[in-house]
């Protein structure tokens, strides 16, 4: 039997990166205003409904799934089939539920795509077609039906001793499944100041928001309202053209700020530095303990015709290894690319990364915050 613990021990430590690009450098890239910022009341809407999947081979819910028995008569009921419902199998129906998200400015006529995922217990929704089921609203107003054939990309073979599955096969989509029937009433305010909500709050991005719409439309068109929110008046020559000058708006572009953040992910050993990190003056030990435990058995036999008895006798070999140390300073401000460059130098991984950032954020050497997934 073999045991192997590795012991990790640092000094005072510094806090660096350990993503796949860390080490070029940092270039300050701006944004459009459409990709950063949505104008206030033009958003997604989501929308729900309950169907059923037909067709399926067999993969559907079991008669232990009530409510899809029940759905199925009550459907071949309103169709003018009377049926025993003590004698409905529904081995190949599954009963799903039908989710969609509904475009600002849909039209009635406009398709959508919906995901379909199964409610029941259900083997697979492979080769299943989904009935006509109204998506309803949060106010229970329908606003579209979906039907037609699902896309699953998924496959769930199998029988009583083997069972073999690719990906998810409960899950499908039917691209364009769904048809609109109801708009969402909304028309942009005409001669009424606009309201633009960026979407990750930030005093800075929102200044330097508000100074780009004013060199570009005039002084006064725009005023920050809070540290998300930016109102902007419509300028006189663009009066009775609100579409031109919100796509005028929109292709301005900002150079967006966010907080100093490091983001780790221990299962995955996945970390992520953001670019304005920066650290106090500190150095950085790292070095590695290797225990090693052999343990091997030893059969000791008596002499022949004499009385004794057969033992195992256990022997075990420990060995001790330890790497060198290495000490690193680093000068306060340092950018993050000398700090990936001097902790690869010591050969610290990702996880070792991320024991330094939590040691360092303790002692308060880390000027970031630090998000643990």
């Amino acid at each position: 039997m073999t045991i192997t613990r590795h012991f990790h021990r640092f000094a005072l430590v510094l806090v660096a990166v350990g993503v796949f690009g860390l080490l070029l450098p940092a270039v300050a890239t701006a944004s459009r205003i459409k990709d950063i910022a949505s104008l206030q009341g033009v958003r997604e809407n989501q929308l729900i409904g309950y169907g059923l999947v037909v067709g399926l081979n067999g993969t559907g819910d079991s008669t232990r799934t009530r409510f899809t028995v029940q759905s199925l008569v009550n459907m071949l009921e309103r169709l003018g089939v009377s049926v025993n419902r003590s004698q409905v199998k529904v081995d190949n129906v599954a009963a799903v539920m039908v989710t969609a998200e509904l475009p600002p400015f849909a039209k009635a006529g406009n398709n959508l795509d919906v995901l379909v995922s199964s409610l029941g217990d259900a083997e697979s929704l492979l080769g299943g077609t989904l009935l006509l089921t109204p998506l309803k609203g949060p106010d229970g107003q329908v606003y579209a039906v979906a039907q037609g054939p699902l896309l699953v990309g998924a496959l769930s073979f199998g029988g009583k001793a083997a069972k073999v599955q690719t990906n998810h096969p409960t899950v499908g989509r039917i691209p364009n499944g769904g048809l609109i029937e109801r708009e969402v009433p909304f028309a942009l305010p005409e001669g009424a100041p606009l309201v633009y909500r960026i979407k990750e709050s930030d005093f800075t991005t929102i200044s330097r928001m508000n100074s780009v719409v004013n060199a570009r439309f005039g002084a006064g068109v725009a005023q920050p309202l809070d540290g998300a929110s930016l109102q902007v008046r419509i300028p006189e020559n663009f009066q009775g053209r609100t579409v031109e000058f919100v796509a005028a708006l929109e292709t301005l572009e900002v150079q967006p700020d966010a907080p100093a953040r490091i983001v780790v992910n221990e299962r995955t050993g996945t970390i992520v530095v953001g670019e304005e990190v920066r650290i106090a003056t500190v150095a950085v030990s790292h070095g590695n303990l290797n225990l090693v435990i052999n343990e091997t058995a030893t059969v000791s036999q008596p002499n022949p015709l004499s009385k004794g008895e057969t033992v195992v006798v256990p022997e075990t070999s420990i060995q001790v290894t330890e790497t060198g140390g290495e000490l690193v300073v680093l000068s306060k401000g340092t950018s993050i690319g000398d700090v990936a460059r001097a902790l690869n130098a010591i050969g610290a991984t990702p996880r070792d990364l991320i024991a330094i950032f939590q040691a360092l954020k303790a002692a308060g050497a880390l000027h970031a915050d630090l998000v643990i997934l």
